[in-house]
């Protein structure tokens, strides 16, 4: 499980292509400070395992399916990417619960500046937009972010100088896609509503 707070930007340091999957290497700092082999790294908010550790490079195997449904399709060495490490208990839970399962694929719209702040426009899947609402959760690139306003296919979010200078938030463009997770607690309450209309029958 993750919190959505990005711990740092890494860098695609190879990309591996085996056919039906791929091998990815990344350079980073801090997530490497306490990993080992079979730790989980969130990576662009997809939930990846440690398969190899050599210094300041770590590597995971990357197989078709989230390549099928996430941003990841198409990681170039030197895209940079947001890295967190899997929450432990006694941490602080800083943004929301994240799982690091990829719910669809969006694509940024547009961008707008101001003094503070920006607010960035995101078209996503329709399926996603019962999940959304105005000031609810969701998860952008594995960044924790509260929504301004839910549509039926799209939203908006706005960044902080904080998330703009510490996030791939900061730098993606219109176009660009990125990977979403709704809040977890939405779909287990979409899934128990029919039982609960069942019993009250």
């Amino acid at each position: 499980m993750f919190t959505g707070i990005v711990e740092e930007l890494g860098t695609v340091a190879a990309v591996e292509d085996q056919g039906d999957a791929i091998r990815l290497s990344i350079r980073a700092t801090t997530v490497l400070e306490d990993a080992g082999l079979g730790d989980s790294i969130a990576v662009n908010g997809c939930c990846l395992t440690v398969a190899t550790l050599d210094g300041d490079t770590w590597t995971a195997d990357v197989m078709q399916e989230t390549l099928d449904k996430t941003s990841l399709y198409g990681v170039r060495p030197g895209d940079t990417v947001n890295l967190e490490r899997a929450v432990t208990a006694d941490k602080r839970l800083g943004g929301h619960i994240v799982q690091g399962h990829v719910d669809g694929v969006g694509t940024v719209v547009s961008r707008t500046p101001s003094e503070h702040w920006e607010v960035v426009e995101i078209a996503m899947p329709t399926a996603l937009a019962r999940y959304l609402v105005d000031k609810g959760s969701i998860t952008v690139d594995g960044v924790s972010l509260t929504v301004v306003e839910a549509d039926d296919d799209r939203f908006t979010v706005s960044l902080i100088p904080e998330t703009l200078a510490r996030t791939t938030l900061g730098t993606r463009q219109p176009g660009d896609r990125v990977n979403l997770e709704v809040d977890v607690i939405a779909k287990y309450v979409e899934r128990l509503l029919p039982f609960t209309s069942k019993e009250s029958a």
